[in-house]
C-alpha cells in the first residue's frame, strides 16, 4: 500500500486510533473500547479489522489461536495523507488558501494562533541559519 495516498473511512480512523493506543491488541479489546462509543457488534469490528489487514493498514501476528493486531501505518502517515487529500479536493492542493480559510473563519483558538506564529518563526530561523552555514 502506498502510505502517501491512504484513503481512510471514519470507521478505519476509529479503529486505527485504538490500535495505536493499545497495540499489540486483539479484536475483542478494540471492540470493548469502541462498544460504548460506536455500538458496533464484535463481528463488525473483526470484519473491519480483517479488511484493514488486506488494505495494508494493519498487520497481524498469530499467537496460538489469538490474532494480535499492529498498525502498518503511523499516525503521521495517516494524517499527512488525509491532509493531502483535503488540500487537493478543497484547496487545489495548496496550503495558503486552507490556512487563510482557517484564520478568516475563526477556526483556531488564540492559543493555536500563537502556536502557529511560533512555528512559522522557528522555521524561518532554521532556514536562515541553514543558509549561513
Amino acid at each position: 500500500m502506498n502510505k502517501e495516498n491512504l484513503e481512510l473511512f471514519e470507521s478505519e480512523w476509529k479503529i486505527l486510533q485504538k490500535v495505536w493506543e493499545l497495540e499489540p491488541c486483539a479484536a475483542p479489546t478494540v471492540h470493548e473500547t469502541l462498544q460504548d462509543e460506536k455500538g458496533w457488534a464484535y463481528t463488525t469490528v473483526k470484519t473491519m479489522m480483517d479488511r484493514m489487514v488486506k488494505k495494508g493498514l494493519l498487520k497481524t501476528d498469530k499467537i496460538r489461536s489469538i490474532y494480535l493486531y499492529h498498525s502498518a501505518v503511523t499516525e503521521s502517515q495517516a494524517r499527512k495523507s488525509e491532509i493531502t487529500r483535503t488540500l487537493k479536493r478543497a484547496f487545489d492542493g495548496t496550503f495558503t488558501p486552507m490556512m487563510q480559510f482557517l484564520i478568516e473563519n475563526d477556526q483556531l483558538s488564540e492559543e493555536e494562533y500563537s502556536h502557529l506564529e511560533k512555528l512559522i518563526k522557528k522555521r524561518k530561523r532554521r532556514k536562515r541559519d541553514a543558509k549561513r552555514k
